[in-house]
C-alpha cells in the first residue's frame, strides 16, 4: 500500500468539486493509499509543489485564457498529462500534423487572422456545397462553433460574419464539412487509459444551427456506450501513435480520448484529438473499472 502520497485533480472553478463523473476517482485513489483532491487551476491559492502529482481534469473554462492555461501548466512541477501535451493539443492546428502523418481527418480549411482577409475573400473560402461547420482553433464544447448551410444566402452571411468576428479578435479559424452521420450515429469516442482501450461512447450531435453562445461551459451531451470497430480502433491509435512521436513521449499518455465520425465512404474519420481535458466517461466503461484502471495509472506514475 503506497502512503502519505497526495494527488491534486485539476478542476475550474464553475466545478470546485469536480466534474460527478470524476467524483469516484477520488475513492478510487484512496483505496490505493493515495489522498486526491480537487484543486482550482487558477487559484492563486494553491501550492502545487505540495502535490506529487497534479492531474488535469475539468480544467473547462481555459478555451477563454488559453495562454495562461499554458503557462500555469509548465509552472506545475509534475503535471499529467504533461505541459508539452497540454500546449500541443489545445490549439486544433495539431490535426494538421496528424494528417501529414496519413491519419484520415476531416478535410479543414485554415483562415489565419495574421492575412487580414476580407469578408469576399472569407466567401470565396467556404464550401460550395453542403453543411459546413466554423468554429476557432482553440475552443472546448462546441464554444465559438455553428454549423450553416450554403444554398442558403442569410445562413453563408452568418457563417462570414462567424469567421470574420473570429479573425478580427485575432483567433485562427477552421472551416470543415459538416459530416452528415453525425446527426444519426453521432460521434465515436473511444477513450484510452495508460495507452490501453477501456470503453467507447457515442456522443450525440452538438450543432443544430449557427453559433449560439453556448450557456454554461459546454454543450448538454448525451452519451451511450457501444463497442467500436476494428476501423475505428486503428484509426484511433494511429492518431495517438502519431501524437505521441510528435512529443516525443516516453511512455504512454495518461489519458486520452479520440473523437471519431464516419465519413460518406464509410471511413472513421478523426474529428479531435482530446489529450487535454476530456470528459472520460467512466461510470459508462460497463464492466471494465476505468477508476480503477485510471488510479492504477495514476500509482504507478507515483
Amino acid at each position: 500500500m503506497t502512503e502519505n502520497h497526495r494527488v491534486a485533480l485539476a478542476t475550474c472553478s464553475v466545478l470546485p468539486e469536480l466534474d460527478k463523473g470524476d467524483q469516484p476517482l477520488v475513492a478510487a485513489l484512496a483505496e490505493r493509499g493515495v489522498t486526491a483532491e480537487p484543486a482550482v487551476w487558477d487559484d492563486a491559492r494553491v501550492d502545487w509543489s505540495s502535490y506529487d502529482l497534479v492531474v488535469v481534469r475539468s480544467t473547462w473554462d481555459y478555451s477563454a485564457r488559453r495562454d495562461e492555461f499554458v503557462a500555469w501548466a509548465k509552472s506545475v512541477p509534475t503535471l499529467l498529462n504533461c505541459a508539452d501535451v497540454l500546449e500541443w493539443n489545445t490549439d486544433k492546428r495539431y490535426l494538421r500534423t496528424l494528417e501529414a502523418s496519413d491519419v484520415p481527418v476531416i478535410p479543414t480549411i485554415w483562415l489565419d487572422p495574421a492575412r487580414h482577409l476580407s469578408k469576399r475573400a472569407v466567401h470565396t473560402r467556404m464550401p460550395a456545397f453542403g453543411d459546413f461547420v466554423v468554429k476557432p482553433v482553440v475552443s472546448a464544447g462546441a464554444n465559438d462553433t455553428g454549423r450553416y448551410q450554403p444554398v442558403s444566402a442569410e445562413s453563408r452571411a452568418l457563417a462570414i460574419e462567424h469567421a470574420k468576428r473570429l479573425l478580427d479578435g485575432g483567433r485562427w479559424a477552421m472551416i470543415q464539412p459538416y459530416v452528415t452521420s453525425v446527426d444519426t450515429a453521432g460521434e465515436a469516442c473511444l477513450v484510452f487509459l495508460d495507452g490501453e482501450l477501456t470503453h467507447s461512447v457515442r456522443r450525440n450531435a452538438l450543432l443544430d444551427g449557427p453559433f449560439r453562445p453556448t450557456q454554461g461551459l459546454y454543450a448538454t451531451e448525451e452519451m451511450r456506450p457501444f463497442t467500436a470497430s476494428a476501423e475505428q480502433v486503428e484509426v484511433a491509435r494511429k492518431a495517438l501513435e502519431v501524437a505521441q512521436a510528435e512529443l516525443g513521449a516516453r511512455e504512454p499518455l495518461l489519458y486520452a480520448r479520440v473523437d471519431l465520425v464516419t465519413g460518406d465512404d464509410g471511413t472513421p474519420m478523426l474529428m479531435e484529438l482530446e489529450l487535454t481535458e476530456p470528459s472520460l466517461w467512466m461510470q459508462l466503461a460497463g464492466d471494465v473499472d476505468a477508476f480503477g484502471t485510471m488510479a492504477d495509472a495514476i500509482l504507478r506514475r507515483l
